[in-house]
């Protein structure tokens, strides 16, 4: 038998403020069109004065929860992608922790830009299938619009802020792909491209937070590339082909760059799920805000087979494989 990492309740949250494209018009130099023609976006949610990370990532993690029937103190791991974390230190996840109510097991952060829910997934699922954790709680949570130069019309208009959660349960499979649960997952990186995404200002730099800043072209031209080739390696390794995949749940960054990633794929556009037209691009909480989104308007059921992917800075990507 082989240990999986069963998902067994999903939820997300975003917060209440709304900020159409029309918002953004009046003050900054862009259109509607030019929005939605470049990106697909019309709308994001931005998180209130002082509604921090944690909090995002709390509610999100009551909906997972909610969802599994479960007493939080049977979790005994969380994981938690941030690259907007509330505190230099301690750890996000140890915040959403205590406000659970839960007082054992371990809590820690992963910091992978957009691809976070990607590599906090992976963390957790190796956890599980080491023996080192029996529940896992893996949230993807963002306030982004702290680092948005909101002079930058390349930038300001792409991101917004909120959360998504999944819980992990480990359970006995056959060790075949026809078992619930995550089936793979593959990360990669290179440290070289720094200088094309990244934030401009950090603790040990400028002692500030900084500023998003970003080639668009450029990361335009890695993320197709990058993601195809991750999700190729995805397909040789579990011997899936894509018409497989009833779900195709790709990193919410920009619709041509799904579009393009799922072309040069062969998934289908129906098995495609978008909501970056409705939530923008919110990094690593973007993943798990689309898969719960998904799973509770009733597209994705249990025993779907469910292909996830994302590309961050640094550059950072990766993909899992997931029974539902």
């Amino acid at each position: 038998m082989t240990l999986r990492s069963v998902v067994i309740g999903s939820g997300h949250y975003l917060p209440e403020k709304c900020m159409t494209n029309a918002e953004i018009t009046t003050f900054v130099d862009t259109s509607n069109e030019w929005i939605v023609e470049r990106t697909g976006i019309q709308q994001r949610y931005l998180a209130a004065d002082g509604e921090t990370t944690s909090m995002l990532a709390t509610k999100a993690a009551q909906a997972a929860i909610a969802d599994a029937g479960i007493d939080p103190t049977t979790i005994d791991l969380i994981v938690l992608a941030t690259a907007t974390p509330d505190y230099t230190f301690p750890s996000t996840a140890t915040q959403v922790q205590a406000a659970l109510g839960i007082h054992g097991g371990a809590a820690f952060d992963v910091q992978a830009v957009c691809s976070g829910f990607v590599y906090a997934l992976a963390t957790a699922d190796n956890f599980i299938k080491a023996g080192s954790a029996k529940r896992a709680l893996v949230i993807g949570a963002e306030t982004f619009s702290r680092l948005l130069d909101w002079t930058d019309r390349t930038t300001c208009v792409l991101f917004g802020d909120g959360a998504g959660a999944v819980v992990l349960d480990a359970q006995e499979g056959a060790g075949t792909n026809a078992d619930r649960g995550v089936l793979c997952t593959h990360l990669r990186s290179d440290g070289r491209h720094r200088d094309k995404l990244f934030v401009d200002g950090g603790p040990s730099t400028s002692m500030t937070t900084g500023h998003l800043r970003m080639e668009g072209k450029e990361v335009f031209r890695h993320a197709v590339a990058n993601l195809a080739e991750t999700v190729e390696e995805t397909f040789i390794k579990s011997g899936v082909s894509p018409d497989e995949i009833k779900w195709f749940v790709p990193h919410q960054a920009n619709r041509r760059i799904i579009d393009a990633t799922a072309k040069k794929l062969n998934i289908d556009p129906a098995r495609v799920v978008i909501t970056v037209d409705q939530h923008g691009n919110t990094s690593a909480a973007s993943i798990p805000l689309a898969l719960s989104v998904a799973r509770h308007d009733g597209r994705i059921e249990k025993g779907d087979l469910v292909l996830i992917e994302a590309m961050g800075g640094g550059f950072t990507w990766g993909s899992a494989l997931i029974r539902w």
